[in-house]
């Protein structure tokens, strides 16, 4: 009983040093007090769209004036009459953040710029339901990138852009028109364009497409217009042709796939004009395989399989031999080695099997 009165005389004692260790030295240094954390403005730089910071006006439910990093920080719900966010700014940013920007009836587009206005990045979150086109930067804006954008059923183009522009990992459909569209100087990469009204993508001049894929639209797959090149890509039973191309284009390693679908008349490459290079996509399942129009166009290594008629092709283009191989072309094989069945040696050669 002792020992235990002993231990808890010194009980105070010993929490009372504790307490003076825990609380540290209670006389702060000399001069003013300065902070030691980061400012709000640091720990998030960019401005948020909101009422406040980017008032909206008569058309528009906001309005960005200045360049600058512009965020979402919630779902929005367009109002008839009305844009969603209105650009009027060079050097802006606007991260969608992964949320809804949302069209009611009536409305007119979901992103959308006024005046001549440059270097403009939207991405990161879904645009669907605008009476007009869901991103639209065809308005005289350049130097554009749009990324990561879902757009869907808007009532004319899923994204619209008009030059210099990176359209990248974006996903349009239900569009009613154009999935994805440019006028010229426009990189289209993995992207996926399918059920729109008329096109599944588009430009006018100059398009780079590679990885793309554009699958039952109500029109062609690819418009791609003059000075184009369209690599590695997938046209999948589109109403109307697969790839359809003007003059002075590059068209290699894509598979084309049953367009002219259900009632509709198309080709899986079709070529209007001259100047075109045609080189090792696979036409399968078409109403035609590979149709040129005119003169003038290159075409080797193709292969044709399936379509009602495989080759239409007027006169006056170099094109590899066309080498027919719909017949059985070879035995049986197993082990290391067989003879070649190609029924040709000619490395242009193009085949129908």
């Amino acid at each position: 009983m002792k020992h235990a009165t002993l231990l808890s005389a010194g009980t105070p004692l010993l929490v009372a040093a504790a307490a003076v260790f825990a609380v540290g030295d209670l006389n702060p240094p000399a001069g003013s007090v300065t902070a030691t954390g980061k400012r709000l403005t640091e720990l998030e730089p960019r401005i948020a769209i909101s009422a406040t910071n980017t008032p909206g006006d008569g058309i528009s439910l906001f309005r960005i004036t200045q360049p600058g990093s512009y965020y979402l920080t919630g779902n929005v719900t367009g109002e008839p009459a009305k844009h969603g966010i209105t650009v009027l700014a060079t050097g802006v940013t606007i991260d969608l953040n992964g949320f809804d920007l949302a069209g009611v009836a009536g409305s007119f587009s979901g992103i959308t710029t006024s005046g001549v206005q440059r270097n403009l990045t939207v991405r990161n979150g879904t645009v669907r339901g605008w009476g007009q086109t869901g991103v639209n930067l065809s308005n005289s804006a350049s130097g554009l990138l749009v990324q990561g954008i879902r757009a869907q059923g808007n009532g004319l183009d899923g994204i619209a852009v008009v030059h210099q522009a990176v359209i990248a990992d974006c996903v349009s459909t239900l569009n009613g028109r154009d999935g994805i569209t440019g006028f010229e100087d426009v990189v289209f990469k993995d992207c996926v364009a399918s059920l729109n009204t008329t096109r599944g993508f588009s430009v006018t001049n100059h398009g780079h497409f590679s990885d793309c894929v554009s699958e039952e639209n109500g029109t062609d797959g690819f418009g791609i217009g003059n000075g184009s090149r369209i690599v590695d890509c997938i046209a999948n039973t589109n109403t109307g042709d697969g790839i359809e191309g003007g003059t002075d284009n590059y068209l290699s390693a894509n598979t084309l796939d049953g367009n002219g679908a259900a009632t509709g008349d198309g080709a899986g490459i079709l070529l209007t004009s001259i100047d075109n290079r045609v080189e090792g996509n696979n036409c399968t399942d078409n109403d035609r395989g590979v149709d040129v129009n005119a003169g003038g166009n290159f075409i080797v290594r193709n292969t044709c399989t399936g379509n009602t008629t495989n080759w239409d092709i007027v006169a006056n283009n170099v094109c590899g031999p066309i080498v027919d191989r719909t017949s059985p072309a070879s035995a049986a094989i197993l082990g290391n080695s067989a003879p070649s069945s190609l029924g040709s040696t000619e490395p242009n050669a193009n085949f129908t099997y």
